[in-house]
């Protein structure tokens, strides 16, 4: 009997995963000395392009050359590497924008320019294979991210592509039964640390379409996904930490950012290497606050760091995120509910108490009368940091604000951060992507949602009117859509962090769609 072909790669990727061909070691694990020497010097100007490049031959065979061949007269390191590795490419380069075709053809046709085949994985490869195809950001992001799924999901939904956002929850579901957690993104170099806890929301996302069976049947996962974030609290007492969690001194836990590792960072080695220079904390506390920010999906902000807004002060695992406990907050409702559709009421009634235990720290911990904000809570400092951010927003996205605070942040929103171009991220312009005067597709959706929560309706309409202006002047100007966007100074480009501006792009593209379709607003 002939086996058709879905079944054919079935059992092809169940071969490559549990084969030697699907190996799980990083760049830096496969090419010791090598990697550090390349990392380190200025052959690829992005040290992702090495990380993500393919190799030619094996492993084993390239750091004998190399050993043998790198202290000796003449030896050229850039021509040793282009001649065993093959630099990655990007799509959304070669892709050429039809502006007179409208925003609507041209985020339809990105689907298909950020549409990735999951069974082209290449042998040494970090990229991880997946058993469902997947949709990426664009540019330097080859791969699929976690948080930025989601909000690539909302446009995916507005399209009617309820199959490709099954298929990746269904990759995250694998990666939350294969790791015990969804990566910060499919890559080898990724395997430390996670990123914003979506999934709930995206089997939110899918309930829509599917009925509330959803929850059910990706219970498992949630409720692993759960214990990830939880590992060891229930050992902590008052004043302990451990890895995502933290007792705090009256008993309630939270939870921070974390990374396992304390090395720089594969995919921004050097940037990491020569930022340690500048800190007096310890080599290993660095790199590790580094990686938690970048967990966070904020990397970077001054949000991680003292006073002084440094990054040699990132102190991002002393940090209680208000939107990660909002988050967490969301995944222990969606476990209750999902028992509740079991008629499992103990279990529901004990998830829905570890639900409001969490709402109860929020508002004790990270809302501020001073400030009229829902801030961040230092737990070695014991007292809300200094700086507001637009994650403040989140409680009002997950209902979790009483209805004068609510009032309050919307005063705020609309006072502070609300500019020409739309939310402002912080108000300090200090550098970094994640601060002034730069705006992200998702935090200007969860306000905007947030808002509507709390029937703040017209400036939720104003929010939203001024991002797809912003994202529509851009459009009709460049013919892209970009990673994120100066909202003050409009007439120039966003810019900040480690890497040049991206286009695309997976969360601007899902979050635009959705926001033009609630609102009517396809010609502004």
């Amino acid at each position: 009997m002939m086996i058709t072909r879905k079944l054919f790669l079935l059992f092809l990727f169940a071969f490559i995963t549990a084969s030697g061909y699907c190996q799980l070691q990083t760049p830096r694990q496969l090419y010791p000395g090598l990697f550090e020497a390349i990392q380190l010097s200025d052959i690829f100007p992005d040290n992702k392009t090495f990380v993500d490049a393919v190799v030619r031959r094996e492993p084993t065979d390239i750091i004998k050359d190399y050993n043998n061949q790198k202290d000796k007269a003449g030896f050229d390191l850039k021509k040793f590497v282009a001649d065993n590795f093959i630099a990655p490419g990007s799509k959304t380069d070669i892709f050429k924008s039809d502006v007179s075709a409208g925003i609507r053809k041209h985020i339809d046709t990105l689907w298909k320019v950020l549409y990735r085949k999951h069974d082209t994985v290449s042998r040494y490869s970090s990229l991880i294979p997946l058993p469902n195809d997947f949709i990426v950001p664009g540019g330097r992001f080859r791969e699929i991210y976690y948080w930025d799924s989601y909000f690539t999901m909302l446009g995916l939904q507005e399209s009617h592509k309820a199959d490709v956002i099954k298929n990746i929850i269904n990759n995250f579901a694998y990666m939350i039964d294969k790791f015990g957690f969804i990566p910060n993104g499919n890559r080898t170099y990724y395997l430390t640390r996670s990123q914003p806890p979506f999934f709930a929301m995206m089997i939110d996302l899918l309930a829509k379409d599917d009925g509330e069976k959803t929850l059910v049947k990706y219970q498992p996962e949630l409720l692993k996904e759960y214990a990830f974030w939880m590992r060891g609290s229930e050992k902590l007492k008052p004043g302990e930490d451990f890895r995502n969690s933290v007792r705090l001194d009256d008993g309630e836990i939270l939870n921070r950012y974390w990374d396992e590792s304390d090395l720089p960072r594969e995919e921004s080695y050097k940037k990491d290497v020569d930022a340690a220079k500048e800190t007096t904390q310890k080599p290993g506390d660095f790199f590790r606050n580094i990686r938690a920010a970048a967990e966070s999906g904020w990397d970077f902000s001054t949000r991680w760091m003292d006073t002084t807004g440094n990054l040699s002060t990132i102190q991002t695992t002393s940090i209680i995120p208000v939107d990660l406990n909002c988050l967490l907050y969301h995944l222990e409702v969606t476990i209750a509910q999902s028992y509740k559709l079991q008629g499992n009421i103990s279990k529901q009634q004990f998830y829905l108490g570890k639900a409001s235990t969490r709402k109860n720290a929020i508002q004790k911990y990270c809302w501020s009368d001073k400030e009229s904000w829902f801030m961040d809570y230092n737990f070695k400092l014991k007292h809300t940091t200094t700086f507001h951010t637009l994650a403040g927003v989140y409680p009002l996205e997950f209902k979790l604000a009483t209805d004068k605070q609510a009032v309050k942040v919307g005063d705020e929103l609309k006072t502070k951060f609300l500019k020409p171009g739309g939310l402002v991220t912080t108000f300090q312009r200090s550098g970094q992507q994640w601060d002034s005067p730069n705006a992200w597709a998702p935090l200007q959706y969860m306000a905007i949602d947030g808002l509507n929560n709390y029937n703040q309706t017209g400036l939720a309409q104003s929010v939203a009117q001024s991002w797809i202006g912003t994202n529509m002047r851009v459009f009709e100007s460049t013919g892209k859509l970009m990673e994120k966007y100066n909202v003050v100074d409009t007439d120039i480009k966003a810019g900040g962090g480690e890497y040049p501006l991206q286009d695309g792009f997976g969360w601007t593209n899902g979050v635009l769609l959705n926001l033009i379709n609630k609102y009517h607003m396809d010609n502004l």
